[in-house]
């Protein structure tokens, strides 16, 4: 069974991140960039899977401009057999123009599965699993932290609040990772040598008109420096009339 997951490059969580000089998009100088953490859980499912069925293939499918290759050339030394670069200059391009540049790719090669992070940790939308999987005509469970593939159907325990979800879906369908669905192999150093023969088709990605425009970006403001009001009992009467009065929290 051929399946596709679909991974996104994002800055290393530990980076601080500066606003570009035109104030809509962030500065890449001394940003690090990586996998998005929920992608990965994608990627293992697919060759969790893979390695169970004993055959068929992992494409990476990614969107980006050239320094992409770095990110997808470690999901292929996870494990992945080949990956399609959907190469655009476009930054940080509306979830919806993401969703019609993968489902333009995907299309033409069907795939059982499609995999992707249940949200990227850059912008937190959550929104490209579900629009892929309507643009593709396909059922879709989002959010999915135990999978089982039962001939052509596909049980997926989904994190829903105070519980969880058990859902059935036949293939081909569409899937979102979340914490908690497997634990993400690291790549050996046989994985990363054999990432650099793994072949990277390159690709126009079709975005479509944009359907959301980025006005502008800011930092959140200074937190305001912490104040002792005093030191034991006698301080708590202070500490009450602040909180009131000032906090107007109580």
């Amino acid at each position: 069974m051929l399946q596709v997951v679909c991974v996104k490059q994002v800055p290393d969580t530990e980076t601080r991140v500066k606003i570009a000089g035109d104030g809509r998009t962030l500065d890449p100088a001394g940003v690090t960039w990586i996998i998005n953490p929920y992608d990965e859980f994608a990627i293992e499912a697919a060759l969790q899977l893979k390695e169970k069925l004993g055959a068929g293939e992992v494409v990476v499918l990614s969107l980006g401009g050239a320094g992409v290759q770095t990110t997808i050339r470690s999901a292929l030394a996870m494990g992945a057999d080949r990956a399609i670069h959907l190469k655009t200059d476009t930054v940080a391009p509306d979830p919806l123009s993401v969703a019609r540049a993968l489902a333009a790719a995907i299309r033409d090669l069907d795939p059982g599965l499609v995999w992707l992070g249940k949200q990227a940790v850059d912008d937190d939308a959550a929104q490209v699993g579900p629009m892929l999987a309507e643009m593709l005509g396909r059922p879709c469970a989002t959010m999915a932290v135990s999978f089982e593939l039962d001939g052509q159907t596909a049980k997926v325990a989904r994190e829903v609040e105070g519980g969880q979800e058990l859902v059935e879906l036949p293939l081909p369908a569409v899937i979102t990772a979340d914490k908690g669905l497997n634990q993400p192999r690291f790549a050996s150093l046989k994985g990363i040598m054999a990432a650099k023969k793994k072949p990277i088709e390159e690709r126009p990605a079709d975005l479509g008109t944009p359907a959301l425009e980025v006005v502008s970006l800011e930092l959140p403001a200074s937190r305001a420096a912490g104040r002792i009001v005093g030191e034991g009992v006698a301080a708590v009467p202070e500490l009450v009339r602040v909180l009131r009065e000032e906090a107007k929290v109580i």
